[in-house]
């Protein structure tokens, strides 16, 4: 079999869980067949069962330049697709290669899948960074692409359903295959010089967020959180790649106003290299995950791999991940309206957050018999091999269905 996986992101441009998910998948993936990527970027590996081809970018103008984003990824689709020839099955990550897919479904009549790490009518949002024609591009292709694609693979039970809600998928054609971590990619113990050399105190507790700076990770409740957190623990944002200008000097003026008021407020804004992010994670007293929409939460898993319990907002998968009062806690999350994925209380979502935290941070005994659960958890439930395993199989059925759904045509 030959597989062709599309996406945005892959090694080393990675920003976000989708493409910490293609790294991961991509690898055990080729253990069971071939396997090519096709990303944004120029990497190239030519040889061996794991090949990745880079596709440059041939600017398209906008007036708009928050346009340009949408129309550049077009361009890059149109590459991409005129390279499928001789693959078995073409499976996609995120919007931004969706159209590629649906081209070559069509050109080359292979089945297509695509993976939902997300969905655009989730993410309002997304109109401030590619603006709102860009946006409305972006929720059209992939309405079309779910519409059109032979199987689904769902993150979790929560993105299954908003599958079918918003577009109308076929329940019959939408599975649930989780995402993974690298257990040996994770530290169970922090090595105290990649902590001090990111600014952070080893000797003094310390609560984490990793994520981008976006409005759907919820870093900005996460500070809000922090004004209630106990004075004794240290604030650390691994937090970059802003989507916007804007978000990013909200952020500097959330983190300014809180150093007036408390010590040990550590804000890493570049990308961390894995060996200090495994030992941020394993150091953190708590991981916090405050997002406003979460179809996953891989950053959850490698908390939780590092035997770190985790504070969490109740949303999308989070909840496939946690298991409230044994690994972690879950704070309840009412959203504004369908269309508007805020919370109804902002206020009160950020004490609820900091009343968790501090129950942790002062009984780290309570804290260690949640990281340890944690820790089994993720062993057992949520190993890559696995991941794979499933996604071959699923390839596998989707190719069979295709074939005789041709025949029948």
């Amino acid at each position: 079999m030959r597989v062709a996986l599309l996406t945005n992101e892959y090694p080393p441009n990675i920003y976000g869980g989708a493409g910490v998910h293609i790294d991961h998948l991509s690898r055990e993936l080729s253990r069971l067949c071939e396997v090519k990527v096709f990303c944004f970027g120029d990497q190239r590996v030519e040889t061996g069962p794991l090949q990745v081809e880079g596709i440059g970018l041939n600017p398209v103008p906008s007036l708009d330049k928050r346009h340009e984003s949408a129309y550049n990824a077009l361009s890059r689709n149109l590459s991409m697709s005129a390279s499928m020839q001789g693959f078995d099955i073409v499976h996609c990550h995120t919007w931004y290669t969706h159209f590629a897919g649906i081209l070559a479904r069509t050109a080359h009549q292979i089945p297509l899948v695509l993976t939902t790490h997300s969905l655009e009518p989730s993410r309002p949002w997304k109109a401030e960074q590619l603006g709102q024609g860009g946006y409305n591009l972006s929720c059209w292709i992939e309405g079309t692409a779910y519409r059109t694609a032979d199987s689904v693979l769902a993150v979790s039970q929560g993105m299954s359903q908003d599958v079918q809600r918003f577009y109308g998928v076929d329940p019959s054609r939408v599975s649930i295959v989780h995402n993974g971590i690298l257990l040996s990619e994770c530290r169970t113990e922090a090595d105290p010089e990649h902590l001090t050399s990111l600014g952070i105190d080893p000797a003094r507790p310390f609560v984490l967020f990793v994520g981008r700076i976006t409005r759907q990770k919820g870093i900005h409740h996460f500070l809000r959180a922090a004004r209630h957190l106990d004075p004794e623990a240290q604030v650390v944002l691994a937090a970059s790649a802003p989507d916007t200008k804007l978000m990013e000097e909200e952020v500097e003026e959330a983190v300014k106003f809180l150093k007036l008021t408390r010590s040990g407020v550590v804000w890493i804004r570049e990308a961390v290299d894995r060996p200090r992010l495994a030992s941020l994670y394993a150091g953190a007293a708590v991981f916090v995950c405050p997002s406003i929409y979460e179809p996953f939460g891989i950053t959850n898993l490698e908390a939780m791999g590092s035997k770190t319990p985790v504070v969490a907002s109740s949303v999308g998968g989070i909840p496939e991940i946690i298991v409230e009062g044994e690994t972690g806690h879950l704070v309840a999350f009412t959203p504004v309206s369908e269309t508007d994925p805020e919370p109804q209380s902002p206020e009160m979502f950020a004490k609820d957050l900091a009343l968790r935290i501090n129950a942790l941070v002062r009984d780290p005994n309570k804290a260690r018999r949640m990281g340890e659960a944690a820790r089994e958890r993720v062993e057992a439930k949520f190993s890559w091999s696995a991941i794979a395993q499933q996604t071959y199989d699923l390839y596998q059925a989707a190719i069979e269905r295709h074939k005789a759904e041709t025949r029948q045509s």
